[in-house]
């Protein structure tokens, strides 16, 4: 900036520098200007790499895409939805009510169910005409519309130890603990998170209706 301000100068213009000269001056400092801008790009651009890099890493080790096939868990999840799994998350935390979880289909390892959590494990489940029982205690199911709701009875059951009792909402229309009975905690390998297909269903699996199951 010290010959910008030389050539602001009337003196230092008239004493020192010709006048032709100072298209020589501005044009010395071009090469300057220009190799900062390129190591500004490259700094964003590594800066972006590295962004991205980070975001695949989170992507691949603590979240798994997956799709859903079936109607069981309606209408929090439609058939085809595409949605984000947490991989990790029952490595820090307890698997709990109302959860809905992706595990290995206990009659064959091979496939994977999406369910919720109703019962935990040492717990006691009965089905009284369409309605949950939990140790004898009605549970409220703000996620189950009466449309899907089954009327039929089942139980009493109780959980075993490290196991947990599963079901669909859409209660007509879900292959569950109700027949393959309560899974272990060694099949459940993470809980759904996030959904990202089709676009209007984009969004956070939190939903209220969940954590009105967890606080009972």
């Amino acid at each position: 900036m010290q010959s910008t301000d030389e050539r602001s100068s009337p003196t230092n213009v008239a004493s020192e520098v010709p006048a032709p000269a100072a298209p020589a001056s501005a044009t010395s400092e071009s090469p300057s200007t220009d190799h900062s801008f390129r190591n500004e790009i490259r700094v964003w651009t590594r800066d972006l790499l590295i962004a991205i890099g980070l975001a695949l890493i989170i992507i691949v080790f603590l979240y798994q895409p997956v799709k859903v096939e079936g109607t069981s868990m309606a209408p929090l999840l439609s058939d085809q939805e595409r949605i984000f799994i947490n991989k990790f998350v029952y490595r820090f935390e307890p698997i709990d009510r109302g959860d809905v979880v992706v595990f290995w289909y206990p009659l064959d390892r091979s496939k994977s169910f999406i369910k919720r959590v109703v019962g935990l494990p040492g717990e006691t489940v009965e089905i009284r005409q369409g309605l949950v029982y939990v140790n004898g205690k009605s549970m409220p199911e703000p996620y189950v519309p009466p449309q899907y709701e089954d009327m039929s009875d089942f139980g009493p059951v109780r959980v075993p130890r490290d196991s947990y009792f599963v079901m669909g909402d859409h209660r007509i229309s879900s292959n569950d603990s109700r027949v393959f009975g309560p899974v272990a905690s060694r099949y459940i390998y993470g809980r759904a998170v996030f959904a990202y297909w089709p676009v209007d269903h984009f969004g956070s699996l939190s939903t209220t209706a969940t954590t009105e199951a967890k606080t009972k």
